[in-house]
């Protein structure tokens, strides 16, 4: 019988209901596995003598990102040679331009796979596993996120914007590669061309990489217009925060890197479609823009707020990720 431990570093060491991105997807692939029938747990750790406690009836461990010493996953792979460990990186290629200790250790990942029978390097990104593979030669596996959707058919449709103060979210960490001052300017074009009050969502306190410079501009190009304004929500656990997308009418999500992005997930349980850029390559194709042209994500936003098939096109699209997705991840279970 399989027993799956999805492991990912935890500061906060909070089980299930977590602010820190990998424990949430990390939860939400283990609910679609168990969904499957298969036993999966979710386990927020620190180190790797945590993980080493007690293996024995575990058989497959994937550990989310590049982060534990690589002499500390031989010391496992040796400890328990009958569990096959993988080590799931959760960035594409432009992203890891952020992380050159994340990028050694995917190099020392592949050389582990090579001289282990139980070790895999992986990636939730099918662009970042095709990479390793033609670029270096080596194998990768996939092993992308699943999103548990509630509901078994396509949620309803909302309500189309009429009216009133129009919500726009910019969810996610602030890092330059998010994009987020393309959002905030294309909101304010959305706004003016509407002729509507609008409010910007931006997430606030947990700022990475020059994110408080990010807030600082979005600020300096948006404060003291008539007609929009500012709203900077602060971190939040998981369900709180989908009850804030809930409250939005739409999402921008524009980034120039991503490997799948769960914000643009949460809006689609939420009924609540995203602008987004071809780098969130599983959602559906007329919901995406030009990434560094503003103007193109606030025409296909206006588009999406007048759209009733755009919170259906959303979930099919994210249904049938989950779908190749649960195979992938069958087909490593299976090896």
């Amino acid at each position: 019988m399989q027993k799956v431990i999805i492991a990912y570093k935890n500061f906060a060491a909070n089980r299930n209901i977590s602010h820190i991105g990998l424990g949430v997807s990390a939860m939400n692939t283990a609910k679609v596995l168990r969904k499957h029938g298969i036993s999966t747990d979710v386990w927020p750790i620190t180190n790797a003598q945590q993980l080493a406690k007690d293996l024995t009836a575990v058989t497959h461990v994937a550990i989310a990102a590049p982060w534990i010493p690589t002499s500390d996953l031989q010391r496992l792979v040796l400890q328990y040679p009958e569990t096959r460990f993988a080590v799931n990186c959760h960035s594409n290629v432009g992203f890891l331009q952020a992380d050159c200790n994340g990028v050694r250790l995917v190099r020392e990942a592949m050389e582990l796979e090579t001289g282990s029978h139980n070790f895999h390097l992986a990636g939730n990104s099918a662009k970042f596993c095709n990479w390793v593979r033609s670029a270096f030669g080596q194998p990768c596996t996939w092993l992308p996120n699943l999103y548990y959707l509630e509901a078994s058919t396509t949620p309803p449709a909302r309500p189309l914007f009429s009216g009133g103060t129009l919500r726009i979210g910019a969810f996610g960490a602030t890092r330059p590669l998010k994009n987020l001052m393309s959002a905030a300017a294309a909101a304010l074009e959305i706004s003016r061309q509407l002729k509507t009050d609008t409010e910007l969502w931006l997430s606030a306190g947990r700022t990475e990489g020059g994110g408080d410079t990010i807030l600082h501009a979005a600020h300096a190009m948006l404060d003291k217009l008539p007609n929009i304004r500012i709203v900077e929500n602060g971190w939040q656990s998981w369900p709180a925060f989908r009850q804030s997308v809930a409250h939005m009418h739409l999402l921008l999500q524009p980034s120039y890197t991503e490997s799948f992005n769960m914000v643009t997930a949460d809006g689609i349980a939420e009924s609540v479609p995203s602008v987004v850029s071809d780098a969130i390559d599983w959602a559906p194709a007329h919901w995406k823009a030009r990434a560094d042209d503003v103007l193109d994500i606030a025409r296909v936003g206006r588009y999406l707020l007048n759209d009733p098939r755009a919170a259906a096109d959303g979930f099919a699209a994210l249904a049938a990720h989950n779908h190749d997705g649960l195979a992938a991840w069958q087909a490593f279970l299976n090896l």
